[in-house]
């Protein structure tokens, strides 16, 4: 079995999710590249990548860079096509860091349907299904918050993650009201995402400790590991970091060696596909560590993060990216969550989800493909 085809579609949608602070000047549109490989046996994989900046870029990338090294392939090739990623990055390719991911997915996506297996079987199974917790936006005022958790918690879901907006003397006081809106037995986190100098995060972090917050994740860049490293020596909190690491499992290791997070961070967009985040995965269970999944922002992708999840035996949560249909497009359907908060992993071949091929095409800037 070989790749015989490889197809993209840079599907566009006038929509940003960011505000102005993260942003920037340039524009932000929320489009996505749809990655399709076929066999010569006529076997599907299929991915989307992210294209937030800019899907021209996307699509260069994977059609110029990636199909040529896909092309005339096995997909059970995932562990060297892996590394040879990794070798064209190193001479001058650059990716961005959401580029390989897609490729591998579809690569597994591929094998699992060969076997008849849904992907987390395909992949080594640990459990079914997992409890999510609602990750909000970037939001301006406190109350879109609280509204925020309050109603996902009256559909059965006991768990919120707050993205703060900054600076911290507001963070603290959002983290504050949160936990009296919601009460003692919703668990909370936050995550507001790499804006505090170091004696603002202990501050902050030991607020979170006596309001008995979850975890306290990326309060500075991921690269900035003397200040994680001094910041998980101070507080008993746990400290969740390496979302935004470079290098894939190498540069995660960089930061477990040196004590600078206490939770680990990867997904299927960012970390090189679900090769590369099994092996974040299994390091981090080396080391008695967690990773806890990220969202990719797209619910098809989500769905592959759902089955490494239910594969490995150090996550304990599903991100739940709301509100849903900002990340809804381009797969039909919502997100399996029941009404208790819970995830289940679909039991048919493969990734289990369907695309909007109608939307798609209806949407469609570029459609490109190659063949052998």
């Amino acid at each position: 079995m070989r790749i015989v085809k490889f197809e993209s579609w840079w599907v566009k949608r006038d929509k940003c999710l960011f505000d102005e602070k993260r942003r920037g000047k340039s524009k932000m549109p929320w489009d996505v590249v749809v990655l399709r490989l076929t066999t010569d046996t006529g076997i599907e994989g299929v991915a989307t990548a992210m294209a937030a900046r800019s899907g021209q870029v996307t699509e260069a990338y994977l059609c110029e860079t990636a199909a040529p090294l896909i092309l005339g392939r096995s997909p059970y090739d995932r562990e060297k096509i892996f590394y040879e990623f990794w070798n064209l990055d190193r001479h001058e390719a650059f990716f961005p860091v959401f580029l390989p991911g897609p490729v591998d997915v579809a690569l597994w996506d591929i094998c699992a349907k060969a076997a008849g297996l849904p992907l987390y079987q395909y992949i080594g199974a640990y459990r079914e299904s997992l409890p999510v917790y609602a990750s909000s936006l970037f939001y301006e005022d406190m109350q879109t918050y609280l509204d925020e958790a309050l109603y996902y918690r009256s559909r059965g879901i006991r768990h919120y993650k707050v993205h703060p907006p900054g600076p911290y003397g507001f963070d603290m006081e959002l983290h504050q009201k949160l936990r009296k809106a919601v009460g003692p037995d919703m668990a909370l986190m936050s995550d507001p995402v790499g804006e505090y100098s170091l004696d603002e995060a202990v501050t902050v972090g030991r607020h979170l400790e006596k309001l008995n917050y979850l975890w306290f994740e990326e309060p500075f860049r991921d690269f900035e590991l003397y200040k994680y490293q001094s910041l998980c020596r101070t507080l008993d909190i746990p400290v969740a970091a390496t979302e935004t690491t470079r290098g894939g499992h190498w540069g995660v290791a960089q930061v477990i060696a040196q004590r600078a997070a206490d939770i680990v961070r990867a997904d299927v967009s960012w970390k090189c596909g679900i090769t590369g985040t099994l092996k974040i995965a299994h390091l981090a269970d080396s080391f008695g560590l967690r990773c806890e999944i990220h969202t990719t922002t797209m619910n098809y992708m989500d769905m592959v993060n759902l089955h490494v999840s239910c594969a490995i035996r150090n996550c304990r949560f599903f991100e739940y990216f709301v509100p849903e249909e900002n990340f809804q497009f381009p797969m039909k359907g919502r997100l399996p969550i029941d009404g208790n908060g819970m995830i289940t992993v679909p039991k048919t071949p493969g990734i289990g989800a369907q695309l909007d091929w109608e939307l798609i095409e209806n949407n469609c800037v570029s459609y490109k493909v190659l063949t052998v």
